[in-house]
């Protein structure tokens, strides 16, 4: 009777340790999702519950042997097949991230199936039939996810094995890794004024020679472009030169600009270069061949200082040590006819930087969408939808739907948000201060601007 009361009472101790145990892992898991805006929860379900601390040894070499060994090998082979088991087995979501990392590399179908499904377990999704490293990293980004132990370790480890450009990239510093990607080019690492050089990369233009608006016959009065004014000199950049170069190192009114222009985020930028701290050379800014959550990234050629291309500022390296910050500039999207109509002045870039080439990707590549992983959007607005955004004295960023602005400047209506005015300019539209002064805004995707800047307003409200 004795033994019996024994047994019976040991059974009913180890289901309510397991009641218990499920009880709290249902509470946590409760309180990941309960973090989490309710459009993120409709459109992705409930997060995995995520275990804090360090890594197990028995982990920790899992990790080692599939990821780290693989990579210095170059191959997947058996041992790396019993680790990655020995990874889901741990049900620990956050290796999901280096995964994602690994995939986005691989060609190998069926290895790259293998991976999915590890992915997907881990996070406790179904694994897609398609787009698997889409989809797994849309679901690391929007849950937030946390990044393992000695992520940057393992990441670097794989993206360097890739492209050993990247070796001064992947260094600590005021960046979330997690949302680092592969663009799917390479760097572009020649040193300044190489225009000219050809290069597998996505090649950035400096000093580019310049036309009058007369001697640009090659251009249609439709096309896109980018004009930037700086005391008093004015300039355009077409889209087409821009969708090739992504990058231009300009001066312009006296003043030395770097001007990315994100195709993915139909975002273009001009950075003040110039009148920096003491001590600080002039950033000459390159292509990465990386992206941020759909945003190029990129970074000073001279330094390898990496800066958030929306924000301005570097994030690592010697630059980022000093917070750098860069002031921007007004870039006016519109077109071409408009532009010289109302700046007959203007500069323009010359049709040979666009190399013969004559892409579209706002109206063909993108125009389903985001092609990368961009995780969740703020619901306010579609996707795609254009702003214009700009920051404020009080440091509030402000994105204005750029249909409606039109229209209500076109009939003569104010626009003010704090001291931010808008205005129509040569078909497009600019932030102002109160005086008339520049604000340095730029037209964007609104996923773009939502994203890094997450506590942006929105005109109209």
């Amino acid at each position: 009777m004795a033994s019996a009361i024994s047994s019976q009472s040991r059974i009913f101790f180890t289901a309510s340790l397991i009641a218990l145990s499920l009880f709290w892992f249902d509470a946590l898991r409760a309180q990941e999702a309960s973090s989490l805006p309710d459009y993120v929860i409709e459109q992705f379900g409930n997060p995995p519950a995520v275990p804090e601390g360090p890594l197990s040894e028995e982990l920790q070499s899992a990790v080692q042997v599939a990821f780290i060994d693989s990579m210095a090998q170059s191959s997947w082979g058996g041992d790396q097949t019993i680790a990655l088991g020995e990874i889901v087995e741990s049900k620990d979501p956050r290796i999901a991230w280096i995964i994602s990392d690994l995939m986005r590399f691989v060609s190998e179908r069926a290895l790259h199936t293998e991976l999915a499904n590890a992915a997907s377990k881990l996070l406790g999704i179904e694994s897609p039939n398609e787009n698997h490293w889409g989809v797994v990293t849309d679901h690391l980004i929007a849950w937030d996810i946390p990044a393992p132990p000695d992520y940057l370790r393992a990441k670097r480890t794989i993206f360097t094995s890739i492209v050993p450009g990247w070796d001064n990239i992947f260094v600590e510093g005021n960046i979330d890794w997690r949302h680092v990607s592969w663009g799917g080019v390479l760097i572009d690492d020649r040193a300044y004024d190489t225009t000219d050089e050809l290069c597998n990369c996505i090649p950035a233009a400096d000093n580019p020679e310049v036309s009058s608006a007369e001697e640009a016959t090659w251009l249609k009065d439709e096309d896109i472009v980018f004009g930037v004014e700086v005391n008093g000199e004015y300039r355009a950049y077409p889209r087409r030169i821009m969708e090739v170069r992504e990058m231009v190192n300009d001066t312009l009114g006296g003043r030395h600009l770097g001007i990315p222009y994100c195709t993915l985020c139909a975002s273009a930028q001009a950075y003040f270069t110039d009148r920096l701290p003491e001590g600080v050379e002039r950033p000459i800014l390159r292509t990465s061949g990386l992206l941020i959550r759909s945003n190029k990234v990129m970074y000073d050629v001279n330094t390898y200082s990496v800066f958030d291309t929306f924000l301005g500022n570097a994030v690592t390296g010697p630059l980022a040590e000093k917070n750098l910050q860069l002031k921007q500039a007004t870039v006016i999207t519109t077109d071409w006819g408009t532009w010289k109509k109302e700046h007959p002045e203007t500069t323009v870039l010359v049709e040979a930087l666009a190399l013969g080439r004559d892409f579209d990707f706002r109206n063909g590549r993108d125009a389903n969408g985001p092609i990368f992983p961009i995780g969740d959007v703020d619901p306010r607005l579609p996707v795609h939808e254009d702003i214009i955004g700009v920051i404020t004295a009080s440091g509030k960023p402000v994105a204005f739907q750029r249909s409606k602005a039109y229209v209500a400047l076109k009939n003569g209506d104010e626009i003010a948000f704090e001291n931010v005015r808008l205005e129509l300019d040569a078909g497009g539209i600019k932030a102002v201060d109160a005086d008339g002064s520049d604000l340095g805004s730029h037209q964007a995707f609104w996923f773009a601007w939502s994203q890094f800047h997450p506590q942006t307003a929105l005109w109209p409200g």
